[in-house]
């Protein structure tokens, strides 16, 4: 349980950086490029991230998140309600809203066309709900991370 904590954490803090950037630059950033050119800088950055390093940072720590949360209820170890929530927090507010909210988002992005009046029309929508759940995930995963360090720690 020590080993798949200590990789939690580690995963659940690469994500919250993730997010975090996101949050604090990337989109306001995307949001003052001109007409559609901060859309298409979008639709590449979702299709570059999708590489082995992300999908397996993202992957084994929701696998991690899981198995300690089985093992927190089947074990109850010391400090096992810390690691259930922590473990939980990641897999419903870190993956579960990616999966739920922001691929969604991004595959209907991916779909448009920079140039046409429908694709702005989705880029100004798609700024303000993905920009929301990014600050829900990176919140969560942040909350994660501080959860599963508790854990270790009782």
């Amino acid at each position: 349980m020590t080993v798949l904590t200590i990789i939690a954490i580690t995963g659940c803090g690469l994500m919250a950086g993730l997010f975090f950037v996101f949050s604090v630059s990337v989109m306001a950033a995307l949001a003052q490029m001109p007409g559609g050119e901060g859309m298409r800088a979008m639709q590449l950055i979702n299709r570059t991230i999708l590489n082995p390093v992300f999908l397996g940072a993202f992957i084994v720590t929701a696998v991690c998140c899981l198995a300690i949360s089985v093992l927190a209820l089947s074990q109850r170890p010391d400090g096992f309600a810390w690691a259930l929530g922590g473990a939980a927090t990641y897999l419903i507010g870190g993956f579960g809203v990616t999966a739920a909210g922001n691929v969604p988002l991004n595959n209907r992005l991916d779909a448009q066309s920079c140039d046409s009046p429908e694709g702005l029309e989705l880029w100004a929508h798609y700024l303000k709900v993905w920009t929301r759940l990014n600050h829900i995930r990176t919140v969560a995963c942040t909350v994660a991370v501080v959860m599963l360090s508790i854990a270790l720690s009782v």
